[in-house]
């Protein structure tokens, strides 16, 4: 499979004081976890950051950028508890007290108000499951190490809004050739963006950005989506984002950044999230003319229309005048991909999603061990249930405080709904305990995540900084030079100096 990966925001609280400043606890959740990680780490370099260019070919001004598109430039000083600037090597520097380079290859830093974990690269959809998970292990690592060192607690939650208006993003990367036409790989790719929401989906209490309705819909991010293509993240939030920031060689490799997706707490519904998007880009680089028939006459109506159909049967108005349910797009998308197999692990994705896709269209709870939006609206059901009465036929209504209280809970890492029903046997893993335990210290071994790991890991001595494709090495005994090791191209597993290094 392509190269591919995962960035995690986690929402945090302070369940002791919930006017905490989230800037701050984020920081020091960052050092606690830097403390975890001991010498294994090291900060990040800015060297490759370009945040700026946009993939349908211009550069947005920095003046006119708003706050969070400027991920090149971050620091936080505690005492004014405030972003300012400053430089290094001809980049934006970071402090260390906001980043972590971790010795299995991720990196873990503060994003704004969130602290966010950014796995690293891998080649298969399992893969990106094992890692993902193994960033919560650290989150929660952090989260242990903060509450002994600061004496007091964090709570960390794997979701996407507040309750209070906010979400924040659980972005995946996906790498393409840069041979694609960038407007044809937006309009083929939408209409599964828009759909894979019907497996991919965490589920939602609240209707609106606010909540404001009641009911339960599919997916956690669906009603923030208002532009079909965009460069933003925050504002205005596009179906396919436009930031053009490959972290590899810029005329061969673009990135694909996808902000559309929830954060997942289910095995499967990552697992079918990743590999079934990789399979379909595998599609779009072929120009497989097939796609074109699926393209939607109003993509961002749509997001929201499949959000809220628990049904799955609502008709979606394609291009041509035809129309179509989530669950016949979805279809459709696995008979085109079926011809875009090379491998064992690609034949496993379409085995899965052909399967639950079968699953969802017949009975829709016998998906609730692979569907997270399911397994909730199974177990938010029971709640209901309880309390029916003559007055209440129904049960609660969908804007009882004790649902919107469940559904946070849900999500909360360590201790959740969702853990405790992993642990019940009612999830199905797609990742071993000891798959997920390794991947806490050691990188993946077939992508330059060996590199950047390994270095850290073997040598944090000489190491200044790290990015996705550079390694900043300090090897002098004066430490007035840097050595900038370029690692362009994400496949490359290998580098003689950085492998003599690791002794390797």
């Amino acid at each position: 499979m392509r190269l591919v990966g995962i960035e995690t925001e986690y929402g945090i609280v302070d369940p002791d004081e919930p006017r905490a400043n989230p800037i701050l606890m984020s920081s020091r959740l960052v050092a606690a976890c830097r403390a975890w990680a001991g010498e294994r780490t090291t900060r990040w370099d800015y060297g490759g950051e370009d945040p700026l260019q946009d993939q349908r070919g211009f550069r947005r001004s920095r003046m006119g950028a708003s706050a969070d598109l400027l991920t090149d430039a971050p620091e936080f000083d505690e005492s004014e508890g405030k972003v300012t600037l400053r430089r290094r090597r001809g980049s934006w520097e970071d402090p260390a007290h906001l980043n972590a380079v971790l010795a299995n290859g991720a990196r873990f830093y503060v994003d704004h108000a969130h602290p966010e974990h950014s796995g690293p690269e891998v080649t298969s959809a399992h893969d990106a499951v094992v890692w993902d998970r193994a960033g919560d292990a650290i989150a929660l690592a952090a989260a242990a190490r903060y509450a002994d060192e600061e004496g007091s607690r964090v709570e960390l939650y794997k979701n996407n809004v507040d309750g209070k208006g906010a979400s924040y993003g659980t972005h995946e990367n996906f790498l393409v050739s840069r041979g694609t036409d960038f407007e044809d790989l937006a309009r083929r790719l939408t209409p599964h963006l828009v759909t894979r929401q019907v497996f991919a989906g965490a589920g939602r209490v609240g209707l609106g950005q606010f909540g404001e309705e009641p009911g339960f819909q599919l997916s956690q991010r669906a009603d923030y989506m208002e532009a079909e293509v965009g460069l933003e993240t925050t504002l205005r939030r596009p179906i396919v984002n436009t930031r053009d920031e490959p972290h590899a060689t810029r005329d061969k490799y673009r990135r694909l950044h996808v902000i559309i997706g929830d954060a997942n707490l289910f095995d499967v519904a990552t697992y079918l999230k990743m590999g079934t998007t990789a399979l379909v880009l595998s599609a779009i680089e072929a120009d497989d003319e097939r796609l074109d028939a699926l393209a939607l006459a109003h993509p961002v109506e749509a997001v929201q229309t499949v959000s809220r159909d628990l049904t799955l049967r609502a008709r979606l108005e394609i291009a041509d005048g035809d129309s179509a349910s989530a669950l016949e797009i979805q279809r459709a998308l696995l008979e085109i991909c079926r011809s875009y197999v090379t491998d064992a692990g690609e034949a496993a994705v379409i085995a899965r999603w052909e399967g639950v896709l079968e699953r969802l269209a017949t009975d829709l709870f016998s998906a609730a061990r692979e569907v997270e939006w399911v397994a909730k609206l199974q177990l938010l059901g029971r709640m209901r249930a309880r309390h029916v009465s003559p007055g209440t036929p129904d049960g609660l209504p969908w804007d009882d405080a004790r649902l919107a209280a469940m559904d946070l809970q849900w999500s909360r890492l360590g201790d959740g709904l969702a853990t405790r029903l992993a642990a019940a046997g009612q999830m199905e893993r797609i990742a071993t305990e000891e798959a997920v335990a390794a991947a806490v210290a050691t990188a993946p071994q077939d992508t330059r995540a060996r590199l950047r790991g390994g270095i850290v890991a073997a040598r944090p001595d000489v190491v200044d900084a790290a990015g996705w494709s550079t390694v900043v090495l300090d090897r002098e005994t004066d430490h007035g030079h840097l050595e900038v090791i370029h690692l362009d191209e994400p496949m490359a597993a290998r580098h003689p100096l950085l492998d003599h290094l690791i002794g390797g």
